[in-house]
């Protein structure tokens, strides 16, 4: 595996300042700690306890940070061996609870027995356009608990669908990144 060319923080918790060595991977984009911190302030009231599927992982900063601060657990999706490797590593140098790591692609563990979660991270890598896709599969898969809350971030700008019983209830910008926390609802409302 190739060194950490890099490391990135956890900002809350009880994890809070560890590092997370991060690897100079192809399409690796680790979300800024900035925009971390906005989310995890808008998560807090609903954080504890909450089951949580950490989709196109990648240096796992969401997922982790999200049983840093009372996620009961966290399934991790990463398909780059390299990266699930690496996440593997800092779960464990770590000692975090509750964690587990699927290596395989996202969409392909969507094809598998579904287990509801109350949020779930929706970063894939921008070259791949994977987030109306990925969204479907959430919604009409069964992976979703009802309420369930689900980040999804993409590039400024680009155009994707998403299920019509998801609501917006947070956004912002970083640079060309917008980020956006979505609610999910159990009717499609009224147009």
């Amino acid at each position: 595996m190739k060194a950490a060319s890099g490391r990135i923080r956890i900002i809350g918790g009880h994890l809070r300042n560890s590092r997370l060595n991060v690897h100079d991977l192809p399409g690796l984009r680790p979300t800024p700690e900035r925009v971390r911190e906005t989310l995890f302030n808008w998560l807090a009231p609903t954080i504890a306890g909450v089951r949580a599927l950490d989709l196109c992982a990648g240096t796992g900063a969401l997922g982790i940070e999200a049983l840093s601060r009372g996620a009961a657990a966290v399934q991790f999706v990463e398909p780059e061996r390299a990266a699930a490797d690496a996440l593997r590593e800092n779960l464990a140098r770590l000692k975090a609870q509750g964690a587990d790591v699927a290596m395989m692609d996202a969409m392909h563990f969507l094809r598998g027995t579904p287990r509801p979660f109350g949020l779930v991270f929706v970063d894939p890598p921008f070259a791949l356009q994977l987030w109306t896709p990925l969204a479907q599969q959430l919604e009409q898969g069964g992976w979703l608990a009802d309420g369930a809350q689900v980040y999804v971030e993409a590039p400024r700008g680009s155009a994707f669908a998403l299920p019509p019983n998801w609501m917006l209830h947070r956004e912002g910008h970083a640079g060309d990144v917008r980020y956006a926390l979505y609610r999910r609802s159990q009717t499609v409302p009224l147009s």
